[in-house]
């Protein structure tokens, strides 16, 4: 080795050597994150040590282990982002847990990939020894969450759930909504960064503290405030119910294992909450409680009698001397060897909703209710309220408004803005819809036109709905369910006149009217007409709404006839073909459209004769299945409306 060999030889050792220091640096730096992570990890701050996982990624972006306990954290915070991280975390290194395939069902179930749940659980269950039957029962209880889920998500309910928007709702835990008799003061339960004193607790997120909104409108809020400190002290405070004309306040306080107290105010502040008697508070944990409407009854979770610290429903009767008597069991009917929480009844005290881990749960807490038989004087079995109303993640806290006609309801559901949030559900009602039949021709009514509306529930069971035009005005009314499409067919005299979709829109009130009118190529009483004028289709090429040569002659014909019958008014209807999205095809089909009526413009046509519309991929006029077809799709067409002469 001469000497320049040697000079080059001893450079590169020298950085070689300084590589593999900072190789080194950086490896312990990765493994005390990790540690860092892990010792939050371990008392279940998923929220904290998250940012030490990512900061490991950062570093080290194939450490299997900080991947897959970040997986783990995300669960309440991004469903989906936790199954990316923990199904990469198992490609890395397959045996990176002896838990891999529990939490991997897990991230399934919450994803509604409920067969990929079940075939992990199962992987899970024959991975583990004879003698593990805690971890057996995990993933034999993981399964059965696994199918509830998928048989209450193939038969969804007709609610429509809706966030209460981000000036309620934060990147933390919002819950326990409470609303006062008119339906303009809510109190509720956050986590958020503005509670008294700014502390944390050891999960992570701020103490619990009651905070207050009053409404603006329908679906606004104003900025809520956190109560005085009477109600908000260095622990955790959350809002349960309102009552007594709104002047009293049962409300939970971390006190000893957690109590049920009681404030009051007199048109001012909230008074010191006192706590209820031993009867209701023990040194178990006491969670939420529902006083009836005429006072005589406290029903409340409680941990006080169960073997295994679940909670469980209990009730006591108000004594003469105002004091509650000795507590009873709800019954076994509803209390389960899981935790039953969050009692909640209507006012005539004939229904109870309750939260509960056990019964047939899709996942977490679910909301499930109770009726009581007045004639055989006892309480049905618990049934689940279904999808959407429940998730496979904890849905509590169901309380109905004021009326009755929609609810509150506190869920981890995919789709908030942080980990539990304040929901509304409403039930989906009838709406009216009404309107007449006209023939195409000549704008006249048509009596004696038999409409039937059918459709589908939200679970597929059939609808049909149907009525006669009056022979005097030619109109029909039918009260149909909302929020959904109808195929609506028109009939006379055993004769189909016509064949339309509707979409119905969402109706939360059963007095909504829909106006809606068909127009038939209709000539006399004895049978369908093809109508006075016949216009050809025109064509486009594939994600295009130029107009071809052929379409401008056509479009010239168009123009000709029009101008001969200054009363003709047309229709100018763009579709597509299945590719894209609904919504591009849409805004595809309206260009279609535009393209021609914008012709007919230049060509002297006053814009009050036509109207645009787009069907997108809706109505194809062939199946989509081959490019021949697909052309056919691609068009516009022309359909004459009402004459002016008719307005």
């Amino acid at each position: 080795m001469n000497h320049l060999d040697k000079r080059l030889f001893r450079t590169s050792l020298f950085f070689l050597t300084l590589f593999l220091m900072a190789s080194t640096v950086m490896a312990q730096s990765t493994r005390k994150l990790v540690r860092s992570g892990d010792k939050l990890f371990n008392q279940a701050n998923f929220r904290a040590a998250l940012p030490y996982y990512e900061r490991a990624l950062e570093r080290d972006p194939n450490n299997a282990k900080a991947m897959y306990r970040a997986g783990i954290s995300l669960i309440a915070f991004d469903k989906e982002k936790a199954s990316e991280y923990v199904y990469k975390a198992y490609r890395m290194k397959p045996n990176v847990d002896d838990d891999v395939f529990y939490w991997l069902g897990r991230v399934d179930l919450v994803n509604y990939e409920f067969d990929n749940a079940i075939k992990n659980a199962q992987a899970y269950q024959a991975s583990l020894g004879k003698r593990d039957t805690d971890g057996k029962e995990q993933a034999a209880l993981l399964i059965q969450h696994a199918r509830n889920a998928k048989r209450e998500v193939a038969n969804p309910k007709d609610f429509f759930v809706k966030n209460l928007g981000p000036t309620i709702n934060t990147p933390f835990s919002e819950h326990s909504p409470v609303i006062s008799s008119d339906d303009n003061y809510l109190l509720f339960t956050s986590r958020s960064a503005a509670v008294t004193g700014g502390k944390e607790a050891a999960d992570g997120e701020y103490f619990e503290d009651i905070f207050e909104s009053r409404r603006l409108g329908v679906d606004s809020w104003e900025t809520p405030k956190s109560l005085s400190s009477r109600l908000n002290g260095t622990g955790h405070d959350a809002s349960i119910q309102l009552f007594d004309n709104d002047s009293k306040l049962l409300m939970y306080r971390q006190d000893e294992g957690g109590d049920i107290f009681v404030t009051s105010r007199d048109g001012g502040d909230w008074g010191q909450p006192q706590k209820l008697g031993k009867n209701i508070n023990s040194k178990g944990f006491e969670s939420d409680a529902f006083i009836t409407r005429d006072g005589s009854t406290l029903y409340f979770s409680t941990s006080q009698f169960s073997e295994n610290g679940d909670l469980d429903i209990y009730y006591a009767q108000r004594q003469p001397n105002g004091d509650w008597g000795a507590p009873k069991n709800f019954g076994n009917n509803v209390n389960t060897a899981f935790d039953e929480d969050s009692p909640y009844f209507t006012a005539d005290g004939l229904t109870m909703y309750f939260s509960s881990r056990g019964h047939n749960t899709m996942g977490g807490y679910d909301i499930f209710t109770v009726k009581f038989d007045t004639v055989a004087r006892r309480w049905s079995r618990p049934e689940n309220m279904g999808y959407p109303v429940n998730t496979p993640d904890d849905d509590t806290y169901y309380r109905l408004s004021p009326d009755g006609s929609y609810a509150y309801l506190s869920s981890y559901r995919m789709g908030g803005y942080g980990e539990k949030d304040i929901y509304t559900i409403n039930y989906i009602r009838n709406a009216n819809v009404r309107g007449h039949v006209y023939s195409l021709r000549d704008s006249t009514i048509i009596p004696g036109v038999e409409l039937v509306f059918t459709g589908t529930t939200a679970s597929n069971a059939p609808l049909e709905y149907r009525d006669v035009t009056k022979p005097d005005s030619g109109n029909y009314q039918v009260s149909v369910l909302s929020a959904r499409p109808y195929q609506v067919t028109l009939t006379r005299d055993g004769r189909t006149l016509a064949t339309e979709q509707y979409e119905v829109p969402l109706s939360l009130s059963d007095t909504t009217v829909f106006e809606k009118d068909f127009y038939i190529a209709f000539e006399d009483t004895s049978g369908v007409g093809t109508g006075a004028f016949v216009f050809k289709r025109i064509y486009y090429d594939t994600d295009k709404y130029n107009l071809r040569p052929e379409s401008i002659s056509e479009l010239d014909n168009l123009v000709r006839v029009m101008k001969a019958n200054p009363s003709l008014r047309i229709s100018i209807d763009g579709h597509t073909d299945s590719r894209a999205s609904d919504a591009y095809n849409v805004t595809l089909g309206e260009n279609r459209a535009m393209a021609a009526y914008n012709y007919l413009i230049k060509q002297g046509i006053p814009s009050n004769r036509m109207i645009t519309v787009s069907y997108g991929e809706r109505r194809p006029a062939a199946p989509n299945d081959s490019p021949e077809n697909m052309q056919l799709n691609r068009r516009t067409e022309f359909n004459v409306i009402r004459s002016q002469e008719e307005q």
